[in-house]
Order: C-alpha cells, then structure tokens, then sequence
C-alpha cells in the first residue's frame, strides 16, 4: 500500500528509509505533473500485478522492470483503479512511457510492455470495472500467500509505518467496524479515497475467492495467471519463467533475485502452533477460499 508522504516509524521517529523513500515519491509525482499533458501520447499498461498485499508484489516488480522489454510505472504503485481514479486517464497514462518509443523498439524487432503493480487491486471493489474499462485486454498477474501469514504481514507493515497501535488481536476483533464506515462511503460516493479500509483490511484481504470472481466477472481466465507466495521465494528462476511466458515476454533473468520488501520467508510449516486468534483467522478464511485450488488451477496447501 501507498502511504502519505509524512508516515513515521513505530517508534514516531522520520527514519533514513522514510526520508529516502518521501523524497522518490515526491520525485516521482513532480515527473507526472510535467509528463501529464503529453498523456494522450503515452502508452497504456499491457500487464496489471493486482495483488495480494505483502505477497512479494514488490519483489517482481522490480525484477519485471530489469526486463530489456519491460517499461515499468514511474511508481510501482498508480493507485489508479483504486485510490487514485478522480486524477483521470491523462494523469495515468503520465506513468507510462511514449507510444513513439514501442513504435521504436518494433521497428528493431523488439518489443514494449508496460506495466504496473498496486496490490490494493485485488481488494477494491470498484477496481475491476474501472481497469476493464480501459484495459480490457491487459493480463493481469496475482500473487497469493497463506493468508493468516500475509495478515500477521500485513500488521506489522502498518504498526511499522505508525498506522497500527492496536495488538494484532485486537485490530482482527474490531477490524469489521474499522472499515465499515469507508465501505458504506464507497457505496455513496465511488471516488472516496476509503484509508481505513485499505489500512486495516486483514482478514478482509484473505478472501481470495471473493476478490478473484471480482476480477474473472470482467476478465477471462486465460488473461489471469497465478503466483504462489511460496514458489516465488523458493523457486524464484522457474517461477519468474512462468510468468514471462504468460507475458508474452521473451526469456530473461536478472543477476539476482533480491528481496525488495525486507525480511521474509515462505509460509509457514502447517505443524506450526498458532496463536488462538491466528486459529480462528485460519478456521474464518478456510470456509471463505472453499473453491480456490479449483478456482486458479493450483494447489494452495495452506488452510487444509
């Protein structure tokens, strides 16, 4: 998730991090400004990485836009089919680079894909209507992860950056009337920016199969491909070759594969013991990703 530009560390203090990663965003937003009204010009996205939040979205990003046919967004996350929809296609298209230079690299029998990545994506409501509408036949690309783990994640991202001062049971108990009020909102009003929604949306996240039917009501299957959490810390090489393919992308590798999202591992062994609110997130989600395996095309393996 996008944070604003003054967030803080847990501690309340501005971190080297914090200030390195403000003045990139700043940056970034002041080059959209200049590229805006050259936005009719400019290409729109090929491919969407919609998510999951803290699924390891940052990783490919970064590893997608090292591709030599790859133009990533000037920030990984536009935010546009969610947060950021009242700034206009004109504005959206400035992420993105000129159709002149994949006109360019066809005429050096190459080629171009744009792209970016917003994992808030998957969980917004409006989201997939609003990027069927304008890229109808971009593929889109999901990243899934045990999603008792991506919640924990998920917490400490956000008590990280100052958001969260409730203990994760806590913040699971009240997490329904935290971002009630933002859903009734976005009913009302479409463009409703709805922070504590997207903040505070840990176990809402973990519905895979609600958030995916979301996106296969405007999208064929064929244009969705899956990526287990698991298999891209694993098995990163053949992984990030699968995903190529789907792209259409020629076969390619970076010289690493770093991490781009600070310590992390796969999920969790299932002999694990969970904490009792970690066991009635589990027994929750199992009952709302009955259908997944069948859904994607793949063995999850991690609520069963």
């Amino acid at each position: 998730m996008t944070t604003s530009p003054d967030h803080r560390s847990s501690t309340g203090r501005t971190t080297a991090v914090d200030r390195s990663t403000r003045l990139r965003r700043k940056a970034a937003r002041a080059l959209v400004r200049l590229r805006e009204p050259t936005g009719r010009a400019r290409l729109l996205p090929d491919l969407l990485v919609i998510g999951a939040q803290r699924s390891g979205t940052s990783s490919l990003y970064r590893w997608l836009g090292e591709h030599p046919d790859v133009a990533p967004s000037l920030r990984k996350e536009t935010e546009y089919f969610s947060r950021r929809y009242d700034r206009g296609e004109r504005w959206y298209r400035a992420h993105f680079p000129l159709r002149a230079r994949q006109a360019m690299a066809r005429r050096r029998g190459s080629s171009l894909m744009a792209f970016e990545a917003t994992p808030d994506y998957l969980l917004h409501p409006l989201a997939p209507e609003r990027a069927a509408r304008l890229v109808p036949a971009a593929r889109l690309v999901v990243l899934l992860r045990d999603p008792v783990a991506r919640a924990c994640s998920h917490w400490e991202h956000m008590t990280r950056l100052g958001f969260e001062h409730l203990s994760f049971e806590e913040a699971l108990a009240r997490e329904d009337e935290r971002i009630a009020p933002d859903l009734a909102r976005l009913r009302q009003d479409p463009l409703h920016d709805a922070p504590a929604f997207l903040r505070f949306s840990y176990r809402a996240r973990g519905r895979y199969v609600e958030q995916l039917e979301q996106w296969l009501a405007w999208y064929p299957r064929d244009r969705l491909h899956v990526v287990r959490f698991d298999d891209l810390v694993e098995r990163p090489r053949e992984t990030f070759a699968a995903l190529l393919q789907f792209a259409g992308l020629s076969p390619w590798e970076p010289l690493t594969f770093p991490n781009a999202s600070g310590p992390r591992g796969a999920s969790p062994p299932r002999d694990v013991e969970l904490t009792s609110s970690e066991r009635q997130l589990r027994d929750e989600l199992l009952e709302a990703n009955q259908g997944l395996d069948e859904l994607v095309g793949l063995e999850m393996g991690w609520l069963a």
